[in-house]
């Protein structure tokens, strides 16, 4: 089975829209792996307008399933990562500032300094993965970098999946063909949700996680947390 890490980014940026620890972010993750979820994800930003540091530090000390941190690989992150040592870490190519990812890494132009980044997090025993487009190219540059997993970048396709879905996922179908035979494990995010979820996973072979914050929070403001989880992992099956 996919298995289902949720990004809880958004309940911060509403804790933090008045100040105080309502609604308490490591509670409500723990709540979330209770209802069945595999794994959490956090992407602490430098001006930390949701996931703040002591957020990661304090996910670290409660969470018993996988936990995933994503961001852009600066000096502040990679040190963030190497104290806390999640089992995943993510690299994005987000510079500071930018309101959410939007695209995957030039694996060519970066390669030096990914494959530098990458060595530190695996020799600390740290999964690694890069936030990727499907270009079969760029693929193969990212496996040169040592990383471990890519997680393919789903915008394009959460795009197009209304108007022509067998379009809209063939990229993403080729890209894992492409992971495969490059020995890269396969994850993916960025605009996934209950109606788009189950085609995607039916149509991209090997996919081992997704990871999914924006859409799943809303859904649980209608079905409440507990059910929302239970109606993914459901997509995922």
């Amino acid at each position: 089975m996919t298995r289902l890490s949720v990004n809880v980014n958004k309940l911060a940026t509403l804790r933090n829209a008045r100040g105080a620890n309502e609604p308490d972010v490591s509670w409500w993750a723990v709540e979330i792996e209770r209802s069945g979820a595999h794994g959490i994800t956090v992407h602490p930003r430098p001006d930390e307008r949701h996931i703040r540091r002591s957020d990661v530090r304090d996910l670290k000390r409660v969470l018993t399933t996988e936990f995933n941190i994503e961001g852009y690989p600066s000096e502040d992150f990679i040190a963030l990562v190497l104290e806390v040592k999640p089992a995943q870490a993510t690299l994005v190519p987000d510079p500071p500032g930018v309101l959410t990812s939007n695209a995957g890494w030039d694996a060519r132009t970066h390669r030096a300094m990914l494959t530098t980044v990458l060595a530190r997090f695996k020799e600390a025993g740290i999964r690694t993965s890069l936030f990727m487009g499907t270009d079969p190219e760029q693929l193969g540059h990212a496996a040169e970098t040592g990383t471990d997993r890519v997680e393919l970048y789903t915008e394009p396709y959460a795009a197009g999946f209304a108007t022509d879905r067998e379009r809209a996922v063939a990229a993403f179908t080729a890209a894992a063909e492409k992971a495969s035979v490059l020995g890269l494990g396969l994850n993916a995010g960025h605009d996934l949700n209950l109606a788009n979820l189950a085609y995607f996973k039916a149509n991209v072979p090997g996919l081992l996680e997704v990871s999914i914050g924006h859409a799943l929070v809303c859904d649980a403001l209608r079905y409440g947390m507990h059910n929302t989880v239970e109606l993914y992992l459901r997509e995922l099956r």
